[in-house]
């Protein structure tokens, strides 16, 4: 059952709702994964490559500001984006038949 952290009296508590959102993660990650897919055929129609410094950026700075605004070290996170970022652009590179 969802409880908040504080809520939680037991480690199996902990673990529970610990396991219940990652799981939760996994499936943003999965309707994430499912626009990269999606921005990639749009790319294609439009003769935009996979790699588009700009957003890229924009993408890595929104990573930082919201996990700040959340509480969470921001260059943390934006790390895990740089990373999440790369696999998307080498994804869309194979879809785009780029090297």
């Amino acid at each position: 059952m969802a409880k908040t952290a504080a809520d939680c009296t037991t480690m199996a508590d902990i673990r529970e709702n610990i396991d219940r959102i990652d799981r939760a993660l996994m499936a943003l990650f999965a309707e994430r994964w499912s626009f990269i897919g999606r921005a990639a055929e749009i790319k294609a129609g439009l003769g935009i490559p996979a790699d588009v410094p700009e957003r890229v950026r924009q993408v890595r700075d929104n990573a930082h500001r919201n996990a700040e605004a959340e509480g969470l070290d921001g260059a943390f996170y934006e790390d895990i984006w740089a990373r999440l970022i790369a696999h998307a652009i080498a994804h869309e590179k194979t879809l785009l038949g780029e090297p």
